[in-house]
């Protein structure tokens, strides 16, 4: 049994967001609170929480603390039900006035914003009733006020935009990762900000309305900063992966050697504690050859016997890749890495004849996965070794080629391993990658649910 539609049905998504606001109008009738709505504090919330929405931050997937939800929330306590409900849609619809984003979006944002304003006002008003300057608000009942507006702004956005434009309804009302901390961290805010205000008066909260203003704009630019920052790494690893399977059709050991080196390197940087170096071992493991993109068929696919042009071709490819890598910008470490994954401990490698501790410890782990992958893949270029025999190797050239710290640590690694990680035959390069957990890790910045849609 299907959970959501599949396919979007906008005409039902308005339809539900309109019927929840047309709910609220006998409420709303029936409310005691219109003169607040000429009070200083109500024009100086709906001011606020208007100003604060103007900045388009199109953040997809993140939620952020928004001076404007502070101004709901205040007007929560301070103003009462239609005040808290006209505050919500006057923000929404000057934001929607200056964006123009699509009208079903609209219809949910007037939804998820207006009805739990309207809600969190009535409940905190059969609790506690309305607090006005100079009283002290009950900050507890405001606390638990303040988790239900977030949960059922939550469930209204989350739930129509799945059928607004489709999805499973399982996976969009799953919670936020780190919620507990956003919660915690949003209630306090609030809490704290109701505190002065009741104990100092309306200057003090249009000061603080101001600064949270100047915050949001700030904070949004930051986000959107961040957020494009992925994007442009989403595409890079985009481009990137398809040249790493361009080089596998041609040399059809390359996806896989690079998915083992990857993995290799990854475990050996944890297993010297470089926890902190595993994840950029890893990234550099996968894209070390990338430069072989550049080199003749003939001399990929080791078409006879080599000729000493070849081998300066062979010996260019670190220096491809990481002119490749510098040149999309995100990747300095990694392109140094890979520039340096030929070098030898004695100073005799390429392309810039560093030794020992001139070579960075990562393209040292690199060139320890590298050169143990080679040696024992079935789909190695020269006799396969045993990883008996490769172990044996690699200790006979430590401390010239490899760095003898890293040797032993892989052997200590491979130490009660299976043959399928000690040979690596089903390392696989899509598993590896996972460019789409990567990219959403770099950008994610889960906080708090706000009104969501542009």
């Amino acid at each position: 049994m299907e959970d959501a539609p599949k396919l979007g049905q906008p005409r039902v998504a308005v339809t539900v967001a309109l019927g929840l606001l047309l709910a609220a109008v006998p409420i709303l009738l029936l409310s005691s609170s219109w003169g607040s709505l000429l009070e200083p504090l109500t024009i100086v919330l709906a001011v606020g929480a208007a100003g604060s929405v103007l900045w388009p931050s199109d953040l997809e997937g993140t939620i952020d603390i928004s001076a404007a939800f502070v101004c709901f929330m205040l007007a929560v306590a301070f103003v009462g039900p239609l005040g808290a409900f006209l505050i919500a849609v006057v923000a929404e619809l000057v934001t929607w006035a200056v964006r123009r984003y699509r009208k079903p979006a609209l219809a949910i944002n007037l939804a998820a914003t207006a009805i739990p304003s309207l809600l969190a006002a009535l409940l905190y008003g059969e609790l506690v009733g309305t607090v006005r300057e100079g009283e002290i608000a009950d900050l507890g009942v405001l606390a638990l006020v303040t988790i239900g507006f977030l949960a059922v702004n939550f469930v209204i956005v989350r739930s129509l935009v799945v059928v607004l434009d489709g999805g499973s309804l399982r996976e969009a009302l799953r919670p936020p990762r780190a919620i507990l901390f956003s919660l915690a961290l949003t209630v306090a805010l609030i809490v704290s900000i109701a505190g002065v205000f009741a104990q100092y008066g309306i200057a003090a909260g249009v000061f603080l309305v101001l600064i949270l203003v100047a915050f949001s704009y700030m904070s949004r630019k930051a986000l959107l900063a961040r957020q494009r920052t992925g994007q442009y790494a989403a595409l890079s690893w985009g481009v990137l992966s398809a040249l790493v399977r361009s080089l596998d059709r041609r040399d059809s050991r390359t996806a896989r050697h690079s998915a083992a080196v990857a993995a290799f390197a990854r475990d050996i940087a944890i297993e010297c504690g470089m926890d902190e170096d595993a994840e950029l071992a890893h990234t550099a493991g996968l894209l070390h050859d990338i430069g072989r993109f550049a080199l003749p068929d003939r001399v990929m696919e080791r078409q006879g016997t080599l000729t000493e042009d070849d081998w300066d071709a062979i010996r260019l490819h670190p220096e491809l890749g990481a002119d490749l890598l510098q040149d999309l910008g995100l990747y300095g470490p990694v392109a140094q890495i890979v520039r340096s994954h030929h070098e030898r401990i004695d100073g005799r490698g390429y392309p810039d004849r560093l030794k020992g501790d001139e070579i960075a410890q990562v393209a040292r782990i690199v060139a320890v996965a590298e050169v143990y992958d080679t040696l024992t893949a079935h789909d190695t270029y020269r006799d396969r070794m045993t990883s008996f025999q490769a172990i044996t190797e690699l200790r006979r050239v430590a401390g010239r080629q490899l760095d003898e710290r890293f040797v032993e640590a892989l052997v200590s690694l491979l130490s009660g391993r299976g043959m399928d990680y000690r040979h690596a035959d089903a390392a696989d390069f899509d598993s590896e990658l996972k460019i789409a957990e990567r990219i959403q890790d770099s950008i994610s910045t889960d906080a708090i649910p706000g009104s969501g849609l542009g």
